[in-house]
């Protein structure tokens, strides 16, 4: 159980990593969830940065991406360290390490479902929130 615990709580950290560095690196990071964007807004992104008064959304919308990206990428590498075996032998770290990954995964989720629910980052969260409850399932039995 304990490598079941320590596995599923990596892979959450890991995915972090990896949706953080996505949201840095490319250069229209909105456009990774277009339709659902496009959706929320009720029009597509060429509307909406062709209009004269939104010329420098674009850059202020990568901006912000960058920094969301950044904190994403942060979020991760804390779980990645706080899951190693040494770290998890510890019952309040694992306790604390499904709180936060608790309350992260099931509003994200929900968020997501309600303002964004033709996302295809609804199915991110759903694997999530299984690996949530696989490692919820392994401290039980740790």
């Amino acid at each position: 159980m304990k490598k079941v615990f320590n596995i599923s709580i990596s892979i959450i950290g890991i995915t972090l990593i990896t949706l953080g560095a996505r949201w840095m690196i490319v250069d229209q990071p909105w456009m990774l969830d277009q339709v659902a964007n496009e959706e929320r807004l009720g029009m597509t992104f060429d509307q909406l940065f062709n209009n004269e008064i939104n010329k420098t959304l674009p850059d202020y919308l990568k901006q912000i991406y960058r920094f969301f990206g950044l904190w994403v990428i942060i979020i991760g590498l804390f779980v990645c360290g706080l899951s190693r075996p040494i770290m998890t032998s510890d019952s309040r770290i694992r306790v604390l390490l499904l709180y936060c990954i608790g309350v992260m995964s099931y509003s994200g989720l929900a968020l997501a479902l309600v303002w964004i629910p033709s996302s295809p980052f609804i199915y991110l969260g759903c694997v999530m929130v299984t690996l949530h409850v696989a490692s919820l399932y392994a401290h039980i039995n740790y």
